[in-house]
């Protein structure tokens, strides 16, 4: 028997004992339980970062911390999710109404500004001794002969009691599921407002939070609340994106006991199970199909602010039966400038890319990383080592790790595999003080571009691509939030490579501060464009400028600018590449 059939027969007997609906019920409900912590998180939050533009994303895992299910959010967040709770949990051992909080890049975080919040999930006694659903004896959620809740009938959904945080004993001896979710907070102290300037090291990029509990036993710690407002810019909108955060976790806790109730623990847990192993067959189904082989290919990033030379990438995937191998050895050491990944961007971007290639709904599980071996070296540029600078590795590459993966998987592929979209994400900060107010401001937005032709059909035009899923500021909202003035907003035409089937266009977004603040910009693809793919021709590389004084200053990519009230910034995004060569 070759390894492809022997594999199959191996994971057949996975799959018994379940019920296919009821799986499908089940994923149903883990991933709306993610999505209603996403809708709670962004109704309640502060910022215009979180609440318009979404940059934000939450998840279900299992009492073990596997993921079990994600809400469509980020997908840099929900891939390096996992590695957070891992560590979160290998330091501290929360109990019912304690919410753990980390930020720290070498700690399972991604960059400062990502904070992760994260929670367990505690059934009472009674829940996880009978299974749920209250008389376990008459099989009902409550007293059966009256088809209702027993004295749970009498309680609103909402009501504290249902939810640890407010912590009242007998709860069950260990969780049954934990929550998380992952916000990008607009500042997180450091040298430059937005903490995304171009520090040398993480100790210039903001505030470092290991795992620790921001909430014991139901109550925010407020001494370190307070030490960590008063590191960061904006403390009020930081505070209210903390609590927000909080809140969504209460969410995701309250409906997950509520399918514990219906249910039963036994079930429940079950099937989150089932969920795992069913990702792990339709990912292994998924290599399976790629023909067996081994696919290289290089591109890089165009510097890393500090040197002008490019910073290179490099894959091997080896593809043997239903198995992957994803290698990075080759790629370039670790850099002054912020463009640094850790370990977890780079599983995240793997994770993504292979995820893509799976057709159909697929559970958001922690099957789908299990037939996947990443090889990242340590010390190179996709997985630093501290006191590295990160910043910009969870923005800017992570778009050329799945650039380059693409690149590599099109020779296998090449019907499926799509042209480079815009291949950064353009971020841009600008803080200072609002005379309005007479406080502190942090704006940070990231800029959408093209997206590479497919093909099949021509790339869309000022969309947010791969690692981020989030959308542009309203210019209503920005210029209520803050001393800016939206100028020009704009599709940026012919930005697009040509081809059988173009690729999309960039944007033209231009900002005028109304007060003195400092930018910072990052971003890339100015000098290498993003790639056309089968004849297809590269998108237009991106640019960016300073206009003052009636004249216009072209900037580099990466670094910070004083600005003076009356300036302006514009950014130019690249185009995406175009597939197939033209008749």
């Amino acid at each position: 028997m070759n390894h492809k059939s022997a594999d199959k027969s191996a994971h057949s007997k996975e799959m018994k004992n379940f019920d296919p609906t009821t799986l499908e019920i089940y994923r149903a409900l883990y991933t709306s339980v993610a999505e209603e912590m996403g809708v709670a998180l962004r109704r309640t939050a502060f910022s215009p970062n979180i609440k318009e533009r979404r940059d934000y994303s939450c998840a279900v895992f299992d009492s073990r911390g596997r993921v079990i299910a994600q809400g469509d959010h980020m997908p840099v967040h929900l891939g390096s999710m996992p590695m957070a709770v891992a560590a979160a949990l290998a330091e501290i051992d929360p109990g019912p109404g304690d919410v753990v909080a980390l930020n720290d890049p070498f700690a399972g975080g991604t960059h400062l500004p990502d904070v992760t919040l994260i929670m367990g999930v505690w059934p009472e006694v009674a829940d996880a001794e009978t299974g749920g659903n209250g008389d376990a004896g008459k099989g009902g959620r409550g007293d059966a002969g009256k088809g209702g809740r027993g004295d749970a009938g009498k309680r609103g959904r909402g009501e504290s009691h249902r939810f640890s945080a407010s912590p009242r004993p007998p709860f069950s001896a260990s969780p049954a599921f934990y929550v998380a979710n992952r916000a990008h907070h607009a500042d997180i102290g450091g040298a430059t407002p937005g903490s995304m300037g171009m520090a040398m090291d993480i100790y210039g990029e903001g505030i470092r939070i290991p795992p620790i509990r921001l909430v014991r036993a139901g109550e925010l710690d407020p001494d370190l609340m307070r030490m960590i407002l008063t590191n960061v810019r904006g403390q009020e909108e930081r505070r209210g994106d903390f609590q927000a955060q909080i809140g969504s976790l209460k969410t995701g806790a309250e409906r997950l006991l509520e399918i514990v109730e219906r249910r039963g623990i036994d079930e429940v847990t079950e099937y989150a199970a089932h969920l795992i192993d069913y990702s792990t067959r339709l990912m292994r189904q998924t290599i399976d199909s790629i023909p067996d082989g081994v696919y290289q290919a290089e591109d890089a990033l165009d510097d890393d602010g500090t040197d002008a030379g490019a910073v290179f990438i490099r894959v091997r995937v080896t593809i043997k039966g239903p198995r992957a191998r994803v290698d990075f050895t080759g790629s370039a050491p670790q850099v002054a400038g912020p463009i640094n990944a850790v370990e977890a961007i780079t599983v995240s971007a793997v994770s993504y890319v292979f995820r893509c290639l799976v057709g159909g709904e697929v559970p958001a599980s922690a099957g789908l990383m299990q037939p996947i071996e990443v090889i990242a070296p340590p010390g190179t540029v996709v997985n630093a080592n501290p006191p590295a600078s990160v910043a910009g590795g969870n923005v800017e590459t992570s778009q050329r790790i799945v650039d380059v993966l693409f690149k590599a998987l099109s020779q296998a592929l090449p019907s499926v595999i799509p042209a480079a979209s815009q291949g950064t994400m353009n971020n841009l900060t600008i803080g200072g003080m609002d005379p309005r107010t007479g406080l502190e401001f942090s704006y940070y937005e990231t800029v959408a571009g093209g997206m590479g032709a497919r093909p099949d059909f021509d790339g869309m035009s000022g969309v947010h691509t791969h690692m981020t899923n989030s959308l542009n500021t309203p210019a209503e909202a920005l210029e209520y939030a803050y001393p800016l003035r939206v100028c020009e907003y704009r599709i940026r035409r012919n930005s697009g490579g040509k081809g059988k089937h173009r690729g999309g266009d960039g944007i033209v977004r231009e900002i005028e501060t109304l007060a003195p603040a400092r930018m910072s910009l990052l971003a890339d693809r100015r000098k290498r464009a993003p790639y056309g793919l089968q004849g297809g021709e590269d998108g237009k590389q991106g640019d960016a400028f300073i206009i003052s004084d009636g004249s216009s200053q072209k900037i580099r990519s990466k670094g910070s600018w004083e600005l003076k009230a009356g300036d302006r910034v514009r950014i130019e995004t690249p185009g995406g590449g175009g597939w197939g060569a033209t008749d």
